[in-house]
C-alpha cells in the first residue's frame, strides 16, 4: 500500500492581493476628512498667505531664483510630508494595533506587513498630491520656480520621505493607543517643524536653536531644498541628519513595534 503524502502549502500573496490591500487603504485615508484636508489644505494656506503677506517673495537671491523659492516652497514641501508622516501614518497603524487587525493578519497569508506597506504607498501618494497641489499654486500664481538641480531635489525628497516615516513608525510603536499616537505626532511634528522653519527663516531664531533645528530632520529637509534651488551641494550635515533619524526610526520601531 503507497501513501502519498501532500503538502499544500499557503499561497503567498499575490498582485491581486496587494492592489486590494492599497485600494482599503486609500479608501481608510479618503474617509479621514481632517487627515485628508489638513495636509494638502494647510501648506496651502501658509504659502497663499505668505505670498499676500510680503512684497519681497519675488525678490531674487539669485539667478533665476526669489526669495519664494528658497524660503517658502522648501518649508511647504517638507510640511506636507511631516505631516502625512509623523500624524497621520501612525494613527492609522495604531488604529489597527487596537482594533486587532494587525494581530488577526498576522495568521493569513496576508501578513501586517502587507498593511504597513499598502499604508506607505497610499500616504505617500497623498504626499505627492499634497506637494503637486501646492507648487502648482506657487507656479501659476506666484511665478515660483523649479529647483536648480531637479535630479538633487527628487534625491532630498526620497531621503527625507525614508526619514519621516521612519519616525512615524517609531512614534506608533511607542504609542499605546491612537489618541496617543496622536498627540505624540503633534508634538514630534511642531517640536522639529518650529525649529525648522515652519513659522519663519530659522536665522530668526537664537543662534543656539538654530543649530538644534539644522539638526532635526524638518530642519535638514528644508536645508537640503533650499541647497536644490540654489543649485549648491547639499551639506553633508543634512544627510546626516536625515540618515541618522532613518537609522534611529527604524531601530526603535524594530525593538518595540508589536502587533498587538
Amino acid at each position: 500500500m503507497t501513501t502519498t503524502t501532500t503538502t499544500i502549502q499557503a499561497r503567498r500573496p499575490g498582485a491581486a492581493a496587494w492592489l486590494r490591500m492599497i485600494q482599503a487603504e486609500a479608501k481608510m485615508i479618503t474617509r479621514d476628512t481632517s487627515g485628508m484636508i489638513v495636509p494638502l489644505g494647510l501648506p496651502v494656506l501658509l504659502l497663499v498667505m505668505q505670498g499676500m503677506m510680503f512684497d519681497d517673495l519675488h525678490q531674487e537671491v539669485g539667478p533665476g531664483v526669489t526669495v519664494l523659492d528658497v524660503y517658502a516652497l522648501p518649508v511647504v514641501i517638507t510640511l506636507v510630508l511631516a505631516m502625512v508622516a509623523m500624524m497621520n501614518f501612525p494613527s492609522f497603524l495604531a488604529t489597527y494595533r487596537k482594533t486587532h487587525i494587525l494581530r488577526r493578519l498576522a495568521v493569513t497569508p496576508a501578513s501586517p506587513v502587507m498593511v504597513l506597506v499598502a499604508q506607505i504607498v497610499v500616504s505617500f501618494i497623498q504626499v505627492l498630491l499634497g506637494m503637486a497641489i501646492a507648487f502648482g499654486i506657487a507656479l501659476i500664481f506666484f511665478d515660483a520656480n523649479l529647483p536648480t538641480d531637479v535630479p538633487m531635489a527628487v534625491m532630498v525628497l526620497l531621503a527625507s520621505s525614508v526619514a519621516m516615516y521612519a519616525l512615524g513608525i517609531m512614534v506608533a510603536s511607542v504609542a499605546p493607543t491612537p489618541n496617543a499616537a496622536i498627540a505624540i505626532g503633534i508634538v514630534v511634528f511642531f517640536g522639529t517643524a518650529a525649529l525648522g522653519g515652519m513659522f519663519g527663516p530659522v536665522e530668526n531664531l537664537p543662534d543656539t536653536l538654530a543649530e538644534i533645528g539644522a539638526w532635526l530632520p524638518f530642519g535638514a529637509a528644508v536645508e537640503a531644498f533650499q541647497s536644490t534651488w540654489l543649485g549648491e551641494t547639499v551639506a553633508w550635515q543634512n544627510w546626516t541628519s536625515l540618515a541618522a533619524t532613518t537609522l534611529i526610526g527604524t531601530g526603535v520601531a524594530a525593538a518595540l513595534f508589536r502587533w498587538e
